[in-house]
């Protein structure tokens, strides 16, 4: 991991990020596979949603946490 701080996925958002959203598309990732986005307080419900609608949102985790279990 680099030492930028991670900042908001969400589109201009420059705020740094708190929250972890894992996804995945069944119809081109296998299932086990994670992509992540990561998101602002402000940001995080609406992030998921995107996410929710489509079918793809699998876990939202605190960024803190995250990388806890990455390491």
């Amino acid at each position: 991991m680099s030492d930028e701080t991670p900042i908001c996925s969400a589109k201009g958002c420059r705020t740094d990020a708190v929250w972890v959203l894992a996804w995945n598309n069944p119809k081109i990732h296998t299932p086990e596979r994670r992509k992540t986005w990561l998101a602002c307080e402000d940001h995080r419900e609406h992030l998921s949603q995107f996410l929710g609608v489509r079918g793809f949102l699998k876990d939202v985790v605190l960024l803190e946490e995250w990388e806890e279990t990455d390491r």
